[in-house]
């Protein structure tokens, strides 16, 4: 990975969401005087003025040539067209398919993604149009605004969950490389550290929940990011040091309880009202009525709270919802919800559906009780008295019965929710592409080393281990501990191993590199452990000598990085570190 170069005029951040994606840039300039100015696309228009939105939907058309089309809403209304011309056989439309990096354990570049109609590409391709679109649009604003701004001039920032395996991590930024962005323009920013560093800027009326005269910025407040985005809820508890800067205090954790579990809980809903069969025909024959269902119930999540006891209205595609019932059932939507199980908890008046808030609020149980769990197991590893704030972040965070079950879960904690807390990851990424030294040091999420080959030593081997390589006994999948899980690790800090060669003019080592939820793996085909990726080092000017390679994992930052030198020359060698 090239270093990160240091001549840039602009810093421009992508926050490529689950469900709503979007980008915020400031100059060089600008963030010496107001680290604050930022600026983004204030208005992605969705079709209608209810849902006029500061990001836009991470949803991806390609032509049957795999060629792109649109992204967004745009993308989501062309589809909508194509499906109405009955069209869609000739096109590919993705969405929400961020998921799949947290999801898959075995990630690679060739992986294979299918569009809803089953249609496949491959997935790096996918996140690269989409990540290019957003640069487009951008550069598209930039015009609009007379600015001449050349790719080379920006500093680019692309979020991912804190959460994310190192391989998915590699995926983004192969991605992005794919998009047109080097490596040394792109830094890979955490999602709850770049809010975190965004709501230390901010002054205390923008926090919500905060008492007069509170302060994230003093020295040793300790605090606890939760982000709750569109797929994950993603935590992590900083501690404030000195020279304004943030600290780590416990390894990143969470998991996919975000806004699009209830996305799913509604889905069960409309299944068991009309039958999946049904439902598949509107998504199929109809799916702009089946999108605007979707981000109608986007503004309820915002809105609906706990001690709301009478019903929640909302705009409802009646007509094509009958006409699809009488083609399958025969009934109309209102006689079909007259013999549902949900008779008497759902009413149409006109175009609206009135709908029993317990039903509503049913739907947020099991995520509510995800998030509060998560939030537990990380006050379990630090000092629970001395974490006084919980600061809640990302869209699904903006959902009152989100902020009210964590609030009456942890009443002797002060709950801050900053405004417009769907964009703090994403302008506090921007900060971070000014400031990416911000945080000092991290926790280490796994145990890392890699796999070599020693003399066997009965004593300490296990005899079921024992090889012959060449006439000599040897012991193989031995694991070689680089650095352990949960250790602090300084931003930048260096773990040295040394390896040699074993054949006459090699011009290559090769290390498998693994990673172990154990604090001490002996081998590295034992349990817990997994292999991470392949450590490819290039030997400068090859020779019948036996070589010494001095090679050093750098722990940190937000990417896992090595360097490798030759001991004898002292020249640093070719390396890469492929995990994909």
């Amino acid at each position: 990975m090239s270093a990160l170069s240091d001549d840039y005029l602009f810093v421009v951040a992508i926050d490529f969401g689950t469900t709503y994606s979007g980008y915020a840039f400031s100059s060089r300039d600008d963030f010496k005087k107001d680290p604050l100015k930022i600026s983004s696309n204030q208005a992605w228009n969705a079709g209608s003025a209810r849902h006029f939105s500061l990001k836009t939907p991470t949803c991806l058309l390609l032509n049957d040539k795999e060629e792109f089309v649109s992204f967004g809403y745009e993308a989501e209304n062309r589809y909508s067209e194509i499906a109405m011309d009955h069209e869609q056989n000739e096109y590919l439309f993705f969405q929400r398919f961020k998921m799949q990096l947290y999801k898959n354990k075995n990630i690679k570049g060739e992986m294979i993604m299918e569009d809803i109609t089953g249609k496949s590409v491959t997935a790096m391709k996918v996140f690269a149009l989409s990540i290019k679109a957003l640069m487009q649009h951008l550069f598209g604003i930039f015009d609009e605004r007379g600015l001449e701004i050349e790719k080379k001039e920006i500093r680019w920032v692309l979020t991912v969950p804190a959460i994310w395996s190192d391989a998915a991590k590699q995926f983004m930024r192969k991605s992005a490389n794919m998009a047109g962005i080097k490596d040394d323009q792109l830094i890979i920013a955490l999602e709850p550290e770049a809010a975190s560093i965004y709501c230390q800027y901010l002054p205390i009326e923008k926090l919500s929940g905060a008492e007069k005269g509170f302060s994230m910025t003093e020295d040793g407040t300790q605090y606890m990011v939760v982000d709750n985005g569109g797929g994950t809820a993603d935590i992590t508890i900083h501690e404030k040091v000195t020279k304004g800067k943030l600290k780590e205090l416990c390894r990143s954790s969470g998991g996919d309880c975000g806004g699009t579990s209830i996305d799913m809980s509604f889905h069960q809903i409309f299944i068991k009202l009309v039958g999946a069969p049904l439902l598949n025909a509107m998504k199929r024959q109809h799916p702009s009525a089946y999108l605007d269902i979707f981000r109608e119930l986007e503004a309820v999540k915002r809105t609906v709270d706990r001690s709301k006891n009478d019903k929640v209205t909302m705009s409802f595609p009646r007509a094509v919802l009958d006409q699809i019932c009488k083609t399958h059932s025969g009934e109309d939507l209102e006689a079909v919800i007259s013999s549902s199980p949900y008779k008497g908890r759902m009413e149409l008046v006109y175009d609206k559906i009135r709908i029993d808030t317990d039903l509503i609020k049913d739907l947020f149980k099991q995520a509510s009780q995800n998030i509060i769990d998560l939030i537990r197991d990380s006050f379990a590893k630090v000092n629970y008295k001395k974490v006084g704030v919980i600061l809640l972040v990302g869209g699904f965070s903006e959902s009152k019965i989100i902020q009210d079950s964590i609030k009456a879960t942890f009443p002797d904690k002060r709950v801050i929710v900053p405004d417009d807390a769907g964009l703090a990851v994403l302008k506090g990424a921007v900060i971070f592409g000014h400031r990416p030294e911000y945080i000092v040091s991290r926790i280490v999420r796994y145990t890392y080393g890699v796999s070599i080959t020693s003399p066997f030593d009965p004593d300490i081997h296990d005899p079921a281990r024992r090889t012959m390589v060449r006439g000599k006994e040897k012991c193989s999948n031995l694991f070689k501990l680089y650095v352990t899980i949960g250790s602090v690790v300084e931003l930048g800090s260096q773990i040295e191993g040394r390896h040699k060669t074993i054949n006459e003019n090699q011009r290559f080592v090769n290390f498998p590199v693994y990673q172990s939820t154990s604090e001490n793996p002996k081998y590295t085909n034992e349990e817990g452990c997994t292999l991470l990726g392949t450590l490819r080092i290039e030997i400068p000017d090859p020779s019948k000598e036996i070589r010494s390679l001095r090679v050093n994992l750098i722990f940190g930052h937000t990417e896992l990085k090595v360097r490798a030198y030759d001991v004898q020359s002292g020249a640093e060698c070719e390396t890469v570190l492929d995990l994909i």
